[in-house]
Parts: structure tokens; sequence; C-alpha cells
């Protein structure tokens, strides 16, 4: 302000100075003053952002977003702040753990301001305390663990960081929306060790999952021996009752046919000629036996009466007297 003002009286006493343009001085001096303050005076603030205005030294409004007016000299814009959310880069720190372990940790931290005059007059500098801050909070989180539970409690620590930075951002008129860390590297020769670690444990899982393998085979093998042998012995005890059923079946059937047969000899025994027919169906079974025994034994056994076959005729036909179920005599 004071510059432009201290240009303006120049420029004008430089037109005056010439004998042409000194009618000019004046009024040049006039409209030039009335441009500077409506320069100074007019602000225009963009969206999501507020500015500060002091007056004379001390704190008199907040600019809103879109045209706004203030007094020359008397009021300046002290502040600019961006209400958008703000992501923060928070430098990698050697921390260490409760086993004393060294870890470097990075993360990135997002936050709001809220409050513009806080965010003004509550901290010299908001964005390098919440970093500090963030950084002093993640190294006591990390300093309450282990090694293995740092890895595994990256959200609480996240959490836990966020906590403890919007509980201070109030004071700072700001607004802490989340943290995430970003790494968390252990020195090499951890790294070593954690590696050598997975490997054994995988090389475990393996050992275990192929003795699982084999304990599994095993028993489906033996289980479908087992099936086998069962099957096995229901079709060896189906067979079994087939023939016992198929045996008695058929001796049932022999039976059945040699009650026929004697049926049906009996039958023709009783018809007209069936007498004779008998008689010769003996004679013949008498000859045809004795005709075997001649050509199978060096030895024949022969009846005393061996030129009488009449009596050995009658002596058949008495049996089959005998069987007849009418009871009568057949003669020869």
């Amino acid at each position: 302000m004071f510059a432009k003002l201290i240009g303006v009286l120049i420029m004008s006493v430089a037109i005056g100075a010439i004998d042409e343009t000194r009618a000019f001085a004046v009024p040049f001096f006039i409209i030039a003053l009335a441009v500077v303050f409506v320069i100074e005076g007019v602000r225009v603030v963009p969206q999501q952002n507020a500015w500060i205005v002091e007056r004379l030294g001390k704190y008199h409004e907040i600019l809103e977003p879109g045209l706004n007016v203030i007094i020359p000299f008397i009021d300046r814009v002290a502040y600019r702040h961006s209400l958008k959310e703000v992501p923060l880069d928070i430098p990698e720190q050697t921390c260490i753990t409760r086993d004393n372990t060294q870890l470097a940790v990075d993360g990135v931290l997002y936050f709001q301001v809220t409050d513009p005059r806080l965010a003004s007059y509550g901290s010299e500098n908001y964005i390098n305390a919440i970093s500090q801050l963030a950084q002093t909070t993640l190294r006591s989180e990390i300093g309450k663990m282990e090694l293995d539970k740092s890895f595994e409690s990256r959200e609480e620590m996240n959490h836990k960081v966020v906590s403890v930075l919007d509980e201070a951002g109030r004071s700072w008129g700001i607004k802490v929306l989340r943290y995430e860390i970003k790494s968390i590297t252990p020195p090499q020769s951890i790294l070593h060790a954690m590696e050598k670690q997975i490997t054994a444990e995988r090389e475990k899982r393996a050992v275990i999952a192929k003795s699982e393998g084999e304990r599994q085979q095993d028993i489906n093998i033996a289980e479908g021996k087992k099936q086998s042998d069962i099957l096995k012995s229901e079709g060896e005890k189906t067979a079994r009752i087939n023939k016992a059923q198929g045996d008695s079946t058929a001796i049932r059937l022999i039976a059945d046919a040699n009650a026929a047969a004697v049926v049906a000899v009996a039958e023709a025994l009783s018809k007209e000629g069936g007498q004779q027919a008998a008689n010769l169906k003996v004679a013949e079974a008498y000859v045809n036996a004795f005709s075997f025994l001649a050509k199978t034994n060096n030895t024949m056994i022969v009846p005393s009466n061996l030129a009488d076959v009449s009596s050995i005729l009658a002596t058949a036909m008495t049996v089959l007297d005998k069987s007849r179920p009418d009871g009568i005599a057949v003669k020869t």
C-alpha cells in the first residue's frame, strides 16, 4: 500500500515538473490515489478459503469467500488459510520397539483447518506442530509394542495418533482426519532373520501338508480295501445262496420228475398191453446188465438158473404187482 502511494507521488511530481504536463499533475494524483484505494480496499476471497483481517494490528474479522471490502491503511489481510483437506507427509524417523529393535517408520497425515482464527493465533506454525506431535506419538506407541506386534497393529497405532493429534489440534483450530503409516522398515539383520523364519514356517507347513496327504491316502486305501472285502463277501454270500437255491430247485424238480415217471409207469402198466411191455423192458435190462458185466470184468457172476429167464421175469413182475396202486396182480 505505501509503496503504491510513493509511486503515485513520484509520478505526480514528475508530471508537475514538466511545463507541458504541469496542469495534469493534480488530477493525475487524485485519480491514481482513488485507484490505489480501490485496489487496496477490495478483496476477492476464493472458495474454501478464509482470510484473517487485522485492524491496526488487532484481529478484526474473517473474510468469507467472495467480494469483501476493507479500509486501506487501517485494515490488512494478515493470514490466508485453505479450508480444504490437506495431506501432510510425516518424515521418516527411527523408533525403538519394546524388545529394543530399531524401526524406520514414516507416514502421511490428513488435516483440515476448522477455525481460521485459532489457526492464525493458536500456534506459530501449526503444520510443524502437528508433524512433530505425530512423530512423538508414533515413537511412544511403537515403544510399547514388540517387533512382531508392531507389524500387526498398524490400525491401532493410526487410531492412537489421530486421537492424540485431534485433541491437541483443537487449540490450534485444526482437525486431524486420519493418519496412515506408509512403511515400517526393520534393519537388514532383522529382515534376514524374518526371511529365514518365514522359510522355516513354510517348510514346516509343507511337511505337515505332505504327512496329512499321506495319512489321508492310507486311510482312503484302507477304506477302499474294506469296502472291496465287504462287497466281495457279499458277492460270495449271494453266490452261495443262489447256488443253494438252485440245488434245492434242481433236487425238487428231479424228485418231481421221478414221481411223475413212477406215476406214468404205473398208469402204463394198468393199460392194455402194459404188462407185456414191462416184461420186455425187464428182460432187456437183464440181458444188458450181463452184457455190461462181461465187457468190464474178467470175472462174471452168473445166477444158478441162468437158463430160466422166466423165473427172473416172474420175480420182477411180483415187485411190479406190489407197486401197483390198485393191487391187481399181473399174469406172466
